[in-house]
This record gives structure tokens, C-alpha cells and sequence, in this order.
């Protein structure tokens, strides 16, 4: 649409509110769009249309199959309306649904490439209010002279002039290349993550590289895009690596250890591990650290080098199977082999104690207070706590002792004194 057709769109529309050609115009578009929410209702009741990776954004997806539509069918009607009529209301129309579809699709990338936050729902806000004053500028015919003022300012770098416009061009083209890279590797790790028959620590390593290679890719695309050599950017970036390299050793150091781990399948997600007086079950594995959480509820995040460098206790490596033992006393008048007893029936009527091995009791050593009894159980799911299992235990334990009168001593001590007569008296 050229400038002078631009500046006249909203005079040529009131003098076509006069005209019964706008009857057809105002009956086109409704026509149009009632088609298109039809249309994309119909989709809406049919998830099975929508397969493979669009399955994982169906209900984001749904969202932008109305102003597309509308869009297309728009679009389609002003070819062929305007052989007999004007169209001037399908002009204003086109570039409403152009910008709607674009904010709908800009919102479903973003929440397909990160996870809901604030900061989200405030920069979908501002992105529809930038798009609609562009689309509002664009009707009014003032785009043109805005981006004459913006092309109008500018500084030099060496040969290059760069100006305002191109400078907001360069922002925009590497934020849309960006956030597709993003948007295809979340679509990529959904995948991945949800095949099953890929071992899991390999799913992540190829979702964690999909990312980066596209990322990667979507930098090396958009700096030409904008007029960077990427020649210059390649000796200024050498440079660049060598100054700071040192300093990001560390964290270098976490993203190798994390692929390592991912790749020698050492720790898996589910695993219940202790490291430097840290544990719990690992909930999560990322290029740069790794997240426990502990029976308490609170998560550890313990850096992948740690793992790598420090002695690590897997008690689900091989075998998910964990030994438990409580240990208890009785009193030197009861009977021990009755007290055994009484604990492994304890210990078998639990629904977490294994069968087999089958719970022992044993007979650890005479103490001062009594007789140290110890029982011995197996457990096939320790990411469910042992606290919790011990104390349910020992409850019931402590029930069948006093059943059967046998009795839990406390810590005494007797004190004797000898030659009672050579004491002074008072």
C-alpha cells in the first residue's frame, strides 16, 4: 500500500459509509469471520487433526487458528470483491487481523519456549500494546514519517552508518530468530522427553543439545541479517574467549560435568543419592547442576562438578532396594528371643517391607541398660522417606512390648559406697 493510498484509507472508508457498496463489504466480513470461528472451533472439538510435536502447545495453538483464518478468508474476499465494489473496509480490516495473529502467535512461541513467570504476561502485554500502536500509526499514515525520523538519526562505526531503524530492525530480527530457536527446542525436548523408548539421561543430553545447535544457528542467522561480519565477529569473539575463559572456568566446568553425568547415565532422574552431607532424590538434571530434595521438602541445588569430583552415595544405582535398621533394647529380666520375634512381626506387617529378603532380628551386644536388639528390613522405595517407615515401625513395636510385658529400659546407673563407716558424719 503506498503512501498517498495510506493517508486517504480513512476518508475513502467514511465515504463508503454512504455507499451501499459498504452493505456488502460489512456482510463479507462478518460472513468471514463467522467462517473462521467455525472453522477453528471445529478444530478445537478435533485434537487428533493436530499430531506430533503441535500436540504439546494444542491448547496455545487454538487460540491463533481464529485470527488466522479470519486472516485468510479476509484476504481471499477482497480479491474478490474489489472486481465490482470498493473495499476499503477490508483494507482496514487486513491489518487488525494481521497484527491479532501476529500477537497470538508471538504469545504461544513465549510460553512454549519458558515457563509462566511475571515477567512473561508483562511482556506479552507491552508486545500487543507496540503492535497495536504500529498498526494504529500505520492506518493513520503516519508510519512512514516515524520511520523517516528514525532513519534520520544515527552514528558511524568505521564505514557504517547506523541509524535508530536499523538498529531496532537488528533488536527485532535476532529476538524473533531467538525466540524460534527457542520455540523449537522446547517442541524438540517435549518430544524427546516423551519417548520412551530412549533412555532418559539421553533425552535430556539431545534436548540440551537441540536447544544450543538451534540457538546457535538463530545467532549465526540474524548477525548477517543485521549487518555484522561475522568474520570480525569471529577474531573479536577469540579474543573475547581467551580474556574471560579463565574467569568461567568454573561454570564451564559445570556444563562438561553435566553432560558427562547425562552420558555415563551415573545419576538418573528418581535416583536417591547423598553428597557432601546432602541428600534426597534427584528431581532434576541440567547442563549445570542438579536438584535433590530431600524428605523434608527442600530442594538442594548441588553443581555438577561436585558430583563429578566428590565420593557420591546412589542407593538406587542397580538395585532400588534399600536396607533399613532400628535398633532397640529390652531389659535384662525379659526374654530376647521373644523380643526378636515381636520385632520382625512388626517389621513384616508394614506394606513397604519387603517379603524377600525377609526382615531379621538380631542380638547386637549387652549394654549397660539392657539388651541391644537391632532389626533389619528392606525397602523398594526409599524416595518415600525412611523416617517415616522407622517410626511406624517403632510404634508398633513398642504396642507389642507392652502386650507382652516386656520392658524398654531407661538409662540408670547404680551407685555403691564402699566403707560407708570411714565416711565423715555431719
Amino acid at each position: 500500500m503506498q503512501k498517498n493510498e495510506i493517508g486517504h484509507l480513512l476518508s475513502d472508508l467514511w465515504s463508503d459509509l454512504q455507499q451501499p457498496d459498504m452493505l456488502w463489504q460489512v456482510a463479507t466480513l462478518g460472513f468471514c469471520l463467522g467462517l473462521a470461528w467455525l472453522a477453528a472451533r471445529a478444530l478445537r472439538r478435533e485434537p487428533t487433526v493436530i499430531e506430533g510435536a503441535w500436540r504439546t502447545g494444542h491448547r496455545g495453538l487454538n487460540r491463533i487458528l481464529f485470527p488466522l483464518f479470519a486472516l485468510g478468508l479476509v484476504l481471499l474476499a477482497r480479491l474478490v470483491l474489489r472486481q465490482w465494489h470498493h473495499v476499503n473496509l477490508l483494507n482496514v480490516a487486513l491489518p487488525l487481523l494481521g497484527s491479532f495473529a501476529v500477537i497470538r502467535a508471538v504469545m504461544f512461541a513465549l510460553r512454549q519456549a519458558f515457563a509462566p513467570s511475571g515477567w512473561l504476561a508483562a511482556f506479552e502485554r507491552m508486545l500487543a500494546l507496540t503492535v497495536w500502536s504500529v498498526v494504529a500509526l500505520h492506518i493513520l499514515g503516519l508510519l512512514p514519517e516515524l520511520i523517516g525520523a528514525l532513519e534520520s538519526v544515527g552514528f558511524s562505526v568505521g564505514k557504517q552508518r547506523l541509524s535508530l531503524w536499523l538498529l531496532l530492525q537488528g533488536v527485532v530480527t535476532v529476538l524473533v530468530t531467538l525466540l524460534l530457536a527457542l520455540w523449537g527446542g522446547g517442541l524438540i525436548e517435549a518430544r524427546l522427553l516423551k519417548a520412551d523408548s530412549i533412555d532418559g539421561n539421553l533425552r535430556l543430553v539431545f534436548a540440551r543439545l537441540s536447544k544450543a545447535l538451534l540457538i546457535l544457528l538463530a545467532v549465526l542467522i540474524s548477525l548477517p541479517l543485521v549487518g555484522i561480519d561475522l568474520t570480525a565477529l569471529s577474531v573479536f569473539g577469540g579474543a573475547l574467549g581467551v580474556g574471560i575463559g579463565f574467569g568461567l572456568q568454573k561454570i564451564a566446568s559445570n556444563y562438561v560435568s553435566g553432560f558427562i553425568i547425562l552420558l555415563d547415565r551415573s545419576i538418573r532422574l528418581g535416583n536417591v543419592i547423598s553428597v557432601d552431607k546432602v541428600s534426597g532424590e534427584v528431581t532434576q538434571i541440567t547442563t549445570r547442576y542438579t536438584v535433590l530434595r530431600g524428605n523434608n521438602g527442600v530442594e538442594a541445588i548441588v553443581p555438577n562438578d561436585v558430583l563429578i569430583g566428590s565420593v557420591v552415595q546412589n542407593e538406587t544405582y542397580t538395585n532400588p532396594r534399600v536396607r533399613l535398621a532400628l535398633t532397640v533394647q529390652v531389659g535384662y529380666a525379659g526374654d530376647p528371643e521373644r523380643a526378636m520375634a515381636l520385632l520382625v512381626e512388626a517389621a513384616r506387617r508394614h506394606p513397604r517391607v519387603l517379603a524377600e529378603p525377609a526382615p531379621k532380628a538380631y542380638l547386637v551386644r549387652f549394654a549397660d541398660s539392657g539388651i541391644e536388639l537391632e532389626l533389619g528390613f528392606w525397602i523398594a522405595d526409599p524416595q518415600e522417606g525412611s523416617l517415616n517407615i522407622k517410626s511406624d515401625i517403632g510404634v508398633d513395636i513398642w504396642r507389642a512390648f507392652r502386650q507382652e510385658g516386656i520392658e524398654i529400659p531407661y538409662p540408670r546407673q547404680e551407685v555403691r559406697v564402699l566403707n560407708a563407716s570411714e565416711l565423715p558424719r555431719s
